[in-house]
This record gives C-alpha cells, structure tokens and sequence, in this order.
C-alpha cells in the first residue's frame, strides 16, 4: 500500500441536479466551456493533478498547498468573471474544500481520511467560496495574501474528530444582477457617502477585523445623523481589497462623498489615517492621521464622524450631534470580540451564524452591559430560526426575546435591540407590534438596510402588497451592491403570494434560489405556489428541498409559525404543503 502527503481539493457545482433539470444540454455546454477554458489551465499551471472527474464536480491532487489554495482562488475569481457572459439559468457557481493530509494510492486514484476531510469541507463552503482545513491554513496564512476566517472547530459528516475550518474571506455569493446594474444611481435629495473598507496596514493578516470595525463604528455614527445618505456596510464593502475609481463608486452606490482609510495596530497603539473625497470630481476635501492608544480608539471614531459631518454639512452637525452618541464599551476586549462576530454574521450562513453567536456572547461575558453586543446576538438567533436551522429552531425565539429586551433596557437607542424585538413580534403575529418597532428601528438608523428589509417582509406577511414593494426598493437602494441581495427576489415573493400572484411568487423564489440555493424560504414559497397552480410534481421537488435544508418541518410547523397575518394566507399556506406531501 503506497501512501503520500499531498493537499486535495474537492470541488462541485452548486444545485447541479437543478441546472441539468432545466436545460441538460447547455449546462453540459457551458461547465465543458468552463473547464477548457479556466479550470483545466489553473490545474495545470499550478501543478495539480485531475483525480477524476464527476459530472458536478473534480478531485484534484496537489504536491504543493499553496499551489492547491491560489489554484482555487484563480478558479472561483475567474468564474466571478464570468458571470456576466452567463445567463441566470444556466449560471455555474462551485464550492471548494482543500485539505492537506496522508492519502492512499491505488493506480491513479487516491482514498482514505485526508481525502473525505476535502470532501466534506466542500459541502461546508459557500457558494463560490472555499473552505480551507487548519493545516492548510497554518501552510498559507503567511505565504498568500489572502484574508482569512475562523469558522472555528467543526464536526464533519463521518469524520471523528472535529476539524478546524477556515475561510477565504475576500469570496463571497454575487449581488443579484440587475438588467441596469451598469447604470449611474441617481444622488440622493440629501448629502449622501459611502465608507468604503478601511486597508489593514498591519502585518498580520488577523488585523482585518479590527480595521473592519473601526469603518463600521463610522458607518454606524454616520447613519444615525437622520440627514444624511450613507451607503450600507455591505455593499461599501464589496470593494475590500480592490482599487477602485473613487467616481465608479459614487456611479455604482449613488453617493456624493466617499470617506476611505487605513489602519495600523501594533501592540498598544493605533494609527488611523482618512480622507474624505467629494467623489463627484476627485477633489479631497479632508484628511486627517491619528496615532492614539487602543483605549482611545472609540474617541477617535467619533472625532472621525464629527468632522465628516462639519466638513460636509456643518449647520446639520449642530441639529443633529446628539444622535451621534453611544456608549463606548467598558472593555476593548468585548469591542475586539463584538466586531470579529459581526463578519460571521453578515455572511448568512449556518456554520457563521454559529460562529457568530459564539463570539458575542464570550464578549457579553466580557462586560455584560455591552448593549451593542446583545442585538446582533438576537438577530443571530432569529435568523438562525428563520432559515430552520438545527433541531428545534422555534426554541430559539423565546431567548432571542430575552436578549432584546436586555438590549433596549441598557440601550434604548439601538437600532439591533428594536430590530430584534420586531422580528420576535412579527413571529408571534402581533403585526403592529412589529411594525412599531421597525419604525422605531429606522427612527434611530435612517440607512439601515436590514430594518427596511423586515419591514419589507412583514408588510408582505400583512398582505400590504405597495407597502412591501416600497420598503424593499429602499433596502435595496442603501444597498445596491449587497450581497444579501440574492435574497431579495424571495423575500418580496411573500408579498405575491399574499396577494395570490402565485406563479409570479414562485418566479421570484427562483430567482433566489439560482444564487442561493440554500435559502430554505425560497424552497417553501416555490413548493406552495407549485402546490397552488396545480403543478405537483415540482411541488414535491421543491419539498424534498425544503426537507433537506429544515427535516424538522412538519404541517404542525407551518399551520403554527408561519408569521402570515391574514387567517385565509395561512389556510393556503398550510394547504399548499399538505397537497405536497407534507405530513
């Protein structure tokens, strides 16, 4: 028995069941046009070698694991590239897992542990990202430059031992494209500007967070000044990492001003360095280099946002300063702690979510009355049952209450800790509830994408069909560039299917579920409006979906949590699974 070290990569397409369903022949034509063109070319350029081939996927063996992780890079970059040559239908999207361990050579195949590790951290990975094993990790962190995340230990699917897991941070799921996304938004009737993400200055790698907490702090202090327009954090930051034209951004976000930066720590001390362009002609408007003790660092992020705010609008400032304010953290530790969760939670995935709420609750351990960390922890566990992840997700809206309501009574002037209390109110179906604080949400964050977003979908829950529409459009326009946008389409099809436009509710879901294929919501909607015009088959398709991605579901659980607010949504609803096969 011949045995080797060698690092593995494991790779499949996304939903591939589903692309060869719709159209056999074109996906066969576009992933053999993929292959000849990208993905056998990185493989031989980087010295790999193809194991074998399935129809949805490869295994490929490497000699070296940094030529394993840039060949994979290259790969899904180059997919990303390609997607504007790609139509909706036929789009191609892998998942990459790479692993370094002892594989068993029988002919030209390779077996054994180190290879299922490959296998399983794959199907771990988001939609075009990759998922790296800890040795992997520990060979590349220094010798790529790349941005990596600590998905922390994970219990793989027939693996013993749990493995440590990371990310590839700079990968993430593309924006729902738009027929007119080359076209110039048009500026706001306010001043408008975006934050993009702040460069990391420091040698290690494992700073990203910290230079992304301090531009979300700015982001935060900016949006709460009711006057002004500030592109949301997720889509200012789908330019991290790459040089952009500032006048692109102002074109692509609707924004007139662009602040950007940089950040430097080093033991105790932080250097900070912005500029704030009016990007509508290039011209710099301020800049300004801060060297402070960590301690200090909160200070500085509110000297930042004042002096933005006087440079741009100064008469607004004095109006507005109050609305500014929050309460610094007693420890940095539960700051450092609060901000690595954040870019779990913002990726929207299971293992994140986790990961997530792991994080902040070790920094509400920290200090307890960090309010900031308690409403993006109930919103975790909110979205946690909502995506009817785990065994018994309900059992998690009960906590996700508790914590909001400590999080308004440290703070009431949190934007999360409402936000949180709307969505456990929208669960319970106490609608006004609900919607009362999402306007309290939005009172307080005037750019806060993901509160119009709830009140998007639980206007559509109400059957207010105009009002749905509405909140959705401005989510969308704070944040033309998010990613999260993939689940836009689906959440606006509740709406239709309030209003019992069934087949149109259901192309909405699809529309989802092309770039998103594990959105659990989407699967639901298609199966009930499938149910509803009398085309069962793909009902049951789509049920077995909904099956894979929430096995707790049962017709008990729809006709008892299924936020709808109008008596006769919910009979369709429940009727719709029930004709599925739902039990």
């Amino acid at each position: 028995m011949e045995r080797r070290l060698a690092a593995i990569l494991a790779a499949d397409v996304v939903g591939f069941s589903r692309l060869m369903e719709q159209d056999e022949a074109g996906t066969l034509a576009a992933l053999k046009a993929h292959r000849k063109e990208l993905i056998d070319p990185a493989i031989a350029k980087h010295h790999g070698r193809i194991v074998k081939l399935m129809g949805d996927g490869a295994l490929v063996e490497f000699a070296s694991v940094v030529d394993a992780v840039d060949c994979a890079v290259t790969i899904q970059t180059g997919m990303a590239e390609r997607y504007d040559d790609v139509t909706g239908d036929r789009r191609i999207v892998f998942r990459i897992g790479i692993n370094l361990g002892d594989v068993i050579i029988e002919g030209d195949d390779i077996y054994g542990n180190g290879v299922n590790v490959a296998a399983r951290l794959e199907a771990l990975a988001d939609p075009g990202g990759i998922c790296l094993s800890g040795t992997v990790y520990g060979e590349v962190k220094h010798k790529l430059d790349l941005a990596f995340e600590d998905l922390g230990d994970q219990q793989l699917k027939n693996i013993d031992e749990p493995v440590r897991v990371y990310r590839i941070a700079s990968l993430q799921s593309p924006p729902v494209p738009t027929a007119n996304r080359d076209a110039a938004l048009a500026l706001p009737d306010k001043p408008s500007i975006a934050v993009l993400p702040f460069t990391n200055m420091s040698n290690d790698p494992e700073q990203e967070y910290f230079a992304d907490g301090v531009a979300e702090d700015i982001i935060t202090g900016l949006s709460r000044m009711r006057w002004f327009f500030v592109s949301a954090r997720n889509s200012s930051f789908t330019y991290k990492g790459r040089a952009v034209d500032i006048k692109q951004v102002s074109r692509e976000l609707g924004v007139r001003y662009v602040l950007e930066g940089s950040v430097r720590k080093a033991g105790t001390r932080a250097r900070i360095s912005v500029q704030l362009i009016d990007a509508t002609t290039g011209n710099h408007l301020w800049a300004e280099r801060y060297d402070r003790e960590l301690s200090d660092i909160f200070a500085v992020q509110d000297e930042i946002t004042e002096t933005v705010v006087a440079t741009i609008e100064p008469q607004l400032y004095v109006a507005e300063s109050d609305r500014a304010g929050r309460k610094a953290p007693g420890s940095l530790d539960a700051w450092d702690l609060a901000m690595r969760a954040m870019r779990h939670l913002w990726n929207m995935t299971g293992p994140d979510n986790l990961r997530a709420q792991e994080l902040l609750r070790a920094a509400i351990d920290r200090d307890p009355d960090y309010a900031p960390a308690y409403g993006p922890l109930g919103f975790s566990l909110i979205w946690h049952a909502w995506m009817g992840w785990g065994e018994d997700p309900v059992r998690l809206i009960p906590e996700a209450e508790a914590i909001g309501q400590r999080a308004i009574a440290l703070d009431e002037l949190d934007p999360w800790a409402h936000l949180v209390m709307a969505c456990v109110y929208g669960y319970k179906r106490r609608h006004e509830d609900a919607v009362d604080e999402l306007r309290k949400t939005l009172d307080l964050n005037p750019n806060f994408s993901l509160g119009y977003t709830w009140l998007g979908i639980f206007m559509g829950y109400a059957g207010k069909f105009d009002d749905a529409n509405a909140a959705l459009d401005r989510a969308y326009r704070i944040s033309p560039r998010d990613p999260f946008n993939a689940w836009l389409p689906a959440l606006r099809s509740i709406a239709y299917f309030a209003a019992e436009r069934n087949a149109e509710a259901r192309d909405l879901a699809y529309q989802t579920i092309k770039l998103r294929p594990d959105m659990v919501g989407a699967w639901r909607i298609v199966t009930i409006t499938s149910t509803l015009l009398g085309e069962l088959d793909e009902a049951r398709r789509a049920l077995a979906e909904v099956r894979r991605l929430q096995p707790t579901i049962s017709l008990a659980w729809a006709r008892e949590h299924a936020p709808l607010v109008r008596p006769n949504d919910r009979e369709r609803y429940v009727a719709g699974f029930k004709l599925a096969g739902l039990a």
